[in-house]
């Protein structure tokens, strides 16, 4: 089956636009603002400056294009002002605080950041005079976890144990508001804005330096040669590589801009034979690097994190036609080959790895 996501047809999708990006120092942000560079688009970022200097916004920063704006998501007077005088073609909301275990440090910030900086957002588009696609990304964990071997759909129930979890579900809800009180699709004519969510797992990718994340926590004892300390090795997650959501961020976007029936929420998972366990996560680590071993160092008396989590793909699949293309496997080796460049390689290879994608 041939991509959809696939440079020619994104090109023609993207290629003049103005797209604004929230979170553009992040991960999933600066990974994002070189694709949307790669096609042509005229990218601005909004976001706090990255918390450590180590991280793919500043590795990458050589082949980095567009307007930088270094503020806070929670500030809506700037943030309205921002987005007033670029008047976007499409925006991607990635800003967040997206660590589950720091917002059992932060609960009432995590909050402030996750839900009223998406409601300011979702405000400040009022100020678009013309046509806007909108997309919020959310989590794969909004959903009322039951700890079973289900795989969630779009329909299940909205919940959040922890913090993190619950500010997203909530995020959801300001989406669904936003989406009935001003930007309805009965009237769409009149304000020209379409909105959808979206939720993905748990993501991996070269370029992730976050604290309390496996990836960097595998990549650190890797290079240390030390075990690989594993919390929770039963836990099975729904891991796929960062280029995998981003294509279908990009093409539900381009198609919600020209068709209000992909309006509503989608999740963008692997396949449910790539649902894998944290230790199985962290074997295939070390299977790709040729060498290591990890240990248990789950902690009994740790704040709660899920053991149990799936998605169900089949929407994205039938209605967007998206597929996962990376199987677990081939994720991890493409984020340990990352991992494995000299800093001054890491922003080319980063272009390397996203256009090598699309040719999938």
């Amino acid at each position: 089956m041939e991509s959809v996501v696939n440079k020619a047809a994104l090109t023609a999708a993207y290629a003049g636009k103005k797209v604004l990006i929230t979170g553009h120092t992040g991960f999933k942000g600066t990974w994002l603002s070189l694709w949307l560079k790669e096609l042509g688009a005229q990218v601005k970022g909004y976001a706090l400056a990255p918390e450590k200097e180590q991280c793919i916004f500043n590795v990458t920063q050589p082949l980095a294009a567009g307007e930088s704006i270094i503020a806070d998501i929670r500030n809506r007077t700037v943030l309205t002002g921002e987005i007033a005088a670029f008047q976007p073609e499409y925006i991607f909301h990635l800003a967040a605080q997206p660590l589950v275990r720091r917002s059992y440090d932060i609960p009432a910030e995590t909050f402030e950041v996750n839900v009223t900086g998406t409601a300011n957002l979702l405000e400040a588009l009022q100020k678009v005079n013309g046509k806007c696609t909108v997309l919020v990304i959310t989590t794969d964990k909004v959903y009322e976890n039951k700890e079973q071997d289900i795989l969630y759909t779009e329909e299940d129930a909205l919940g959040g144990y922890d913090p993190y979890s619950a500010s997203k579900a909530c995020t959801e809800l300001v989406v669904a508001s936003f989406r009935n009180s001003f930007f309805n699709t009965a009237s769409y004519p009149g304000h020209q804005k379409a909105l959808a969510s979206v939720r993905a797992g748990n993501v991996i990718g070269g370029g992730d330096f976050s604290k309390d994340r496996i990836i960097p926590d595998i990549v650190a004892a890797l290079k240390k040669q030390e075990a690989i300390l594993v919390r929770n090795p039963a836990a099975v997650r729904p891991w796929q590589h960062v280029l995998e959501p981003l294509g279908g961020y990009l093409l539900l976007a381009s198609k919600l801009h020209r068709d209000l029936r992909y309006s509503g929420a989608y999740n963008f998972g692997p396949e449910p034979a790539d649902h894998l366990t944290v230790k199985e996560l962290a074997e295939q680590a070390i299977a790709a690097w040729g060498s290591g071993s990890w240990e248990d160092g789950s902690n009994p008396q740790a704040v709660h994190e899920a053991h149990l989590l799936q998605l169900n793909i089949g929407k994205a699949k039938q209605q967007l036609n998206w597929h996962p293309r990376l199987t677990a496997a081939e994720a991890v080796k493409w984020t340990i080959d990352w991992y494995r460049q000299p800093d001054e390689n890491a922003a080319s290879f980063t272009l390397n790895q996203i256009n090598r994608y699309m040719t999938l």
